[in-house]
């Protein structure tokens, strides 16, 4: 048998061609979009097939930008993240499945504010390609919703309609770039 075939590929995320951004309902009528800036991740695979990987991110929470300085401190404190105390986001996948074409299903589960929770992703695969100095890259674009309730997330404040000004399912769109790990010999 031939130990090559079975050996365990690492394909690191390349931050500098990948972002991970949110979006949110404000006041119901709007969608306010912001971004992590700072985050890294690993995939193991069988070879190079990515059916069953196994996937590891991390995101530094205090890289959370919207645009707004200021609603990016208020992001960072006790009203939402937390930063001080919980200064990463982590997802460890359990599950990584095809479900046709180039579309799979990433199951997994993310921990915020020390809370962690089973969730469900769609992970579209992009295509392969060699850069110009002949390492091989990967894409997926993931996406996906989480309920930000879920995870302590909680802060809110009323219109004067009495609705909530902000919305509590968080849109989820992750543009990876992977970069195959060269193996040493």
């Amino acid at each position: 048998m031939d130990l090559t075939t079975i050996s365990k590929t690492v394909w690191n995320v390349d931050a500098l061609h990948s972002e991970v951004q949110f979006k949110v309902k404000h006041l119901v009528i709007s969608t306010v979009t912001g971004s992590f800036k700072s985050f890294s991740g690993s995939v193991r695979t069988e070879a190079d097939q990515f059916e069953n990987a196994e996937i590891e991110f991390t995101i530094d929470v205090n890289s959370v930008d919207t645009g707004q300085p200021g609603r990016d401190e208020h992001l960072r404190n006790a009203d939402f993240f937390e930063a001080e105390t919980y200064p990463q986001f982590n997802f460890v996948s359990t599950s990584f499945t095809k479900v046709k074409g180039d579309l799979y299903k990433l199951i997994g589960n993310l921990t915020i504010k020390g809370v962690t929770k089973e969730v469900e992703f769609e992970a579209e695969y992009g295509g392969t390609e060699k850069d110009s100095w002949g390492n091989i890259k990967v894409g997926f674009e993931v996406t996906g919703t989480i309920d930000r309730k879920d995870f302590n997330v909680t802060f809110n404040a009323l219109t004067e309609t009495g609705g909530l000004a902000l919305g509590e399912k968080i849109k989820v769109i992750a543009n990876v770039q992977l970069a195959k790990e060269v193996q040493q010999s």
